[in-house]
């Protein structure tokens, strides 16, 4: 709930709300969000959009800087040219230019409204899509599309921030369903924080899961771990798949492929990922450590995967090289070996983190009253948000594979 106060403390989660309070509460802010923007809303013309028979024309919510568009573009192309030539795309921007238009995929339409986010989309994946700025609770319509991806965004699911049932943050799920009984996709994948299963307890998911199932979807959903993906990271995520109730596809969720299992390939971890960037990883975010970033570790060794990163440089975790940090109190560590031996993680690095290619580059806008540090968090931000790549891959792959096999079924 939000208080009448000024300032983050508003802000008050509701860990008292019985179910039937969250129900309430839910049923009238879906009511506010259905009616909001109805006057501001904007004409797109899509006259311009390039469809292709025998793929899945593709429209990409909340798109970011692509994280989960590229895993889908990869997956693509593996379904037709097999495992190494999607490697070979995955590695080289070149190949990646040449074989996606072999990809069962063709993205047609890219929205989001973090600007340079959205230029870093554009510069590379998205040369020849309709990419859109405008707020999504602002576009009057949206184009026809076989597939709707989006990662709608979360912070009022988050277990790290304030739980609050009714944040705004929390409705724009109801666009993404507005874009599809317009769109009419026969799937659609969304992504969203671990927080969202538990939240009013349990009700808003359960909110959600009933809203896409409205639309006419039937739902499969999942929490996964991009660690068990290759991905070099802690990082839980719940995905939502739909399939529309007159497509005859079931869509089964990918298997495990790395962990400590036999059969399983080993967890990848950052001494694999950016040992080669020790002596050049690029620029970081540097300043002081606040005490609530020094209330617990924030520091893995070589041997490890990543902490989750998050869509702050202020916030990323410590390169693993040097001392560990130490436990000296109550939410309180220390750096044994100085303040000055550490630092975090950079741009370059958590990007292979997140597993995009070298070839990606990012966007940060070309101010130039904005500081280093500050042209380096927008760059942060979107990384942060972004679905790992190689967990986008293993998610579209099952759908790539079905793709693929429709149009090779005759």
């Amino acid at each position: 709930m939000k208080l009448d106060e000024r300032g983050r403390g508003r802000f008050k989660p509701a860990p008292a709300y019985s179910i039937e309070d969250v129900k309430n509460v839910l049923s009238g802010k879906i009511g506010e969000e259905k009616d909001k923007f109805l006057d501001e809303r904007e004409f797109d013309d899509h006259s311009g959009i390039s469809y292709v028979d025998g793929k899945f024309n593709l429209l990409s919510l909340f798109s970011g800087c692509g994280g989960l568009d590229l895993g889908f573009e990869l997956a693509g192309i593996e379904a037709v040219l097999g495992i190494e030539t999607a490697q070979l795309a995955y590695k080289e921007k070149e190949k990646f230019n040449t074989f996606i238009k072999d990809s069962v995929f063709n993205t047609i339409y890219a929205n989001d409204f973090f600007a340079e986010a959205l230029e870093t989309y554009k510069n590379n994946i998205g040369l020849n899509v309709h990419v859109n700025k405008t707020d999504v609770r602002k576009i009057e319509n949206f184009p026809k599309a076989d597939i709707v991806l989006g990662g709608f965004p979360c912070p009022g699911f988050s277990e790290a921030g304030p739980r609050l049932i009714d944040d705004e943050r929390n409705f724009l799920y109801l666009h993404f369903i507005r874009c599809l009984l317009q769109a009419k996709p026969y799937i659609f994948v969304a992504e969203n924080v671990k927080g969202m299963l538990t939240l009013g307890k349990g009700e808003v998911f359960n909110q959600i899961v009933q809203d896409f199932s409205a639309a006419g979807y039937t739902i499969y959903h999942r929490l996964l771990n991009a660690i068990d993906y290759g991905v070099p990271q802690i990082r839980e995520r719940v995905i939502l798949v739909g399939v529309r109730n007159d497509v005859d596809f079931n869509y089964i969720f990918p298997e495990q492929t790395h962990g400590k299992y036999i059969g399983l390939l080993p967890i990848k971890t950052l001494r694999d990922v950016i040992w080669d960037l020790n002596d050049n990883p690029g620029l970081y975010f540097t300043g002081s450590y606040s005490t609530i970033f020094m209330s617990r570790n924030r520091k893995k060794s070589w041997d490890e995967p990543s902490f989750t990163i998050q869509a702050s440089g202020r916030q990323a975790p410590i390169h693993p090289s040097g001392e560990p940090m130490k436990h000296i109190g109550k939410d309180k560590f220390i750096f044994t070996d100085g303040e000055e031996n550490n630092r975090r993680l950079s741009v370059r690095e958590i990007a292979r983190i997140q597993t995009f290619p070298d070839w990606y580059e990012f966007y940060a806008g070309n101010s130039v009253k904005k500081s280093e540090n500050a042209k380096l968090d927008l760059i942060y931000k979107q990384i942060g948000n972004a679905v790992p790549v190689l967990l986008a891959k293993a998610i579209a792959k099952p759908i790539a594979n079905w793709i693929f096999q429709q149009n090779h079924s005759e």
